[in-house]
């Protein structure tokens, strides 16, 4: 994760997190960024202050869940995922095949802060 001033466009931090991260929340009130994994991790990167970033966490989901949203007011963080199939080989016409979901799986992943 790279943290940055957008006035100044200079980099404040480079933290580790995992893989696949299709998304980021940040809580204002925690001063709190969450990075949602597709590996089937969330990382948490704690705002200390305004020039300094740490990764507080890196806590288990689901494999897949990489879509997120915080509450502002309850605080909750909320991954929407799914059960998958094995991905299809892949094939000339279809190079990176993904998986099919795997019926009656989807949940919406509740985590406290």
């Amino acid at each position: 994760m790279i943290v940055l001033d957008v006035l100044t466009r200079k980099i404040i931090s480079s933290l580790p997190i995992g893989e696949n991260v299709d998304g980021v929340a940040f809580d204002p009130i925690l001063k709190c960024a969450y990075s949602s994994n597709g590996e089937g991790t969330l990382t948490i990167v704690k705002e200390e202050s305004k020039e300094s970033f740490k990764v507080l966490d890196n806590v288990a989901t689901q494999k897949g869940a990489r879509t997120i949203t915080v509450d502002k007011k309850t605080h909750y963080i909320y991954l929407p995922t799914a059960e998958f199939e094995a991905a299809p080989p892949a094939t000339t016409d279809n190079p990176k095949p993904r998986a099919k979901i795997k019926p009656n799986s989807f949940v919406i992943l509740e985590i406290l802060p």
